[in-house]
């Protein structure tokens, strides 16, 4: 089978689409996340990659705290609108209910069946994008999404982002167990 260059912006592996929570001048702020991963394990860290021009990259930096909430497929629409227009020319404190966990400046959506919150650990300035480390403080799920105390994908319904595509993705079936299937190769 042949390939073929399609240049260098082809990423075209799904990431997992998020609700970035910050807080500054006296309110909340929402923006849709994407660039986001786990990054270790102990202490549990998280990246995240915000574009220095984003008011949440000036929120992240004068508090030091953020959440990173993962909507289930029904707020589609709401998480795209917050990726569109920007906290410093609109206030979208009021698109969501939240609630207070352990840190000041890391709003939890309650209608996210989960949110981690985060206290940052380190930065790096890229040309564009700043990229956070943020330890995680607390993770909080919804108990309808759990089995056996662990977050169920099914149940916590999530979607992905694919670019440069630009399409939102639900999330398909169960196709293995990872560090075990593999197993039997040896």
């Amino acid at each position: 089978m042949a390939k073929k260059n399609i240049g260098n912006q082809g990423f075209t592996m799904p990431m997992p689409q998020a609700i970035l929570g910050t807080h500054m001048d006296g309110r909340n702020n929402f923006m849709a996340l994407a660039w986001v991963s786990r990054v270790n394990y102990n202490p549990p860290l998280m990246m995240i990659s915000v574009g220095k021009r984003h008011y949440s990259n000036a929120a992240i930096k004068a508090s030091g705290e953020f959440c990173v909430n993962i909507p289930s497929v029904d707020l589609v629409e709401v998480t795209d609108f917050v990726g569109l227009v920007s906290g410093s020319k609109l206030d979208k404190s009021e698109l969501f209910e939240v609630e207070k966990g352990e840190l000041e400046n890391a709003p939890i959506i309650s209608k996210c069946p989960i949110s981690i919150e985060c206290k940052v650990y380190d930065s790096m300035e890229l040309p564009n994008d700043t990229l956070f480390v943020g330890e995680v403080i607390a993770t909080w799920c919804d108990e309808d999404t759990l089995t056996d105390d662990i977050p169920d994908i099914k149940k916590v319904n999530p979607f992905t982002l694919t670019m440069p595509d630009n399409k939102y993705w639900s999330v398909g079936d169960c196709i293995g167990r990872a560090w075990h299937d593999g197993k039997k190769l040896k």
